[in-house]
């Protein structure tokens, strides 16, 4: 079927069936006529017609770190079910956390017809930066803060510091940190951040924190923690920055009978949904993941609907509540 046809059905100009499609002004009389045609007909509008015709489309670039991540999938979530609300659909590149992958895509889509880009970031190098503040679309970066774009981010050094404060007030005095390097500043810098303050504050010695790196994988937490039982004694505490890290740290700490939390407590961050099926349960901080997804969207659909880039800058930080269960 054809606009022109689905007008005479409808009783309408071609004009205003247009306009309906493209979110114009439009008596709600020829609103009700139109949809009651389309629910009708079952109608879609040929995508490549209407790009010619406006020059945007109804697609949305979300560019994301890594496919099996939970949080990631949760923040995909809340940004897919946003869009389609308004009848927008997400294009996914999957970059395998890799910033070059994250650049390559930044600009393949700026050079194709997207209505915006979501960049779920995880480093944001001199060429993120350039290609943020240069797009020819609209842009929101979840996931780190960059103040010269729009984004939404998360409390990370607040969570990492009421972290700490929950193992320090159990009576942990010595403290190792299974972190992400400070590329990523979310998850290794301000994270890491955190866990020092809350270490000054009680009067801990923040420079005596044991730290070693993964790479937010179950067999990088195992490494890392081998890698501080080797290294050190006398250790009664270990964050980790991420859940699943955490997870193989707890294995090797079971495999080494070490009593969790009697000699060692530990804790890791994302509130996996399997911090509640292992034992002993993993003490963890919940982000919201999906609001965060569904923020983005929303502010990335106001600058596409208003044609503009944000002016000022949108800068939204959102909470954390830390779930305490049986490892700490």
């Amino acid at each position: 079927m054809t606009m022109k046809e689905l007008a005479e059905l409808a009783g309408v100009s071609s004009s205003a069936v247009s306009r309906y499609l493209n979110g114009g002004s439009l008596s709600q009389e020829k609103r009700d006529r139109i949809h009651a045609a389309i629910e009708q007909t079952g109608y879609q509008p040929d995508p490549a017609a209407q790009m010619l015709r406006t020059g945007t489309t109804k697609h949305v670039a979300l560019i994301i770190p890594k496919l099996d991540s939970e949080s990631v999938s949760r923040v995909a979530r809340g940004i897919s079910n946003t869009l389609l609300e308004k009848g927008y659909l997400a294009l996914l590149a999957d970059t395998n956390n890799d910033p070059e992958k994250e650049v390559a895509y930044l600009k393949l889509f700026q050079n194709r017809q997207v209505a915006g880009i979501i960049l779920l970031a995880t480093v944001l190098t001199p060429q993120h930066e350039e290609l943020l503040k240069t797009s020819s679309v609209p842009i929101v970066v979840i996931g780190q803060q960059f103040r010269q774009v729009p984004c939404v981010y998360h409390d990370d050094f607040g969570a990492a510091y009421e972290l700490t404060k929950l193992h320090i007030s159990r009576g942990r005095k010595k403290l190792a940190l299974i972190g992400i390097p400070e590329s990523d500043v979310a998850v290794g810098k301000n994270r890491r951040r955190g866990v020092e303050a809350a270490m000054r504050e009680f009067g801990l010695d923040s420079d005596a924190l044991v730290v070693e790196h993964g790479d937010f994988s179950l067999e990088s937490g195992r490494s890392a923690m081998k890698r501080i039982l080797q290294a050190e004694s006398g250790i009664d505490s270990v964050i980790c920055a991420t859940d699943r890290m955490a997870f193989g740290a707890l294995e090797v700490l079971k495999e080494s009978n070490i009593q969790v939390p009697n000699e060692i407590s530990i804790s890791g961050f994302d509130d996996n949904w399997a911090c509640s099926h292992i034992s002993p349960r993993l003490t963890s901080v919940r982000f919201y993941y999906a609001e965060s997804g569904v923020t983005g969207a929303e502010l990335l659909l106001d600058m596409i609907e208003s044609q503009k880039k944000t002016e000022p800058v949108k800068q939204t930080m959102l909470g954390f509540s830390v779930q305490e269960r049986d490892t700490v």
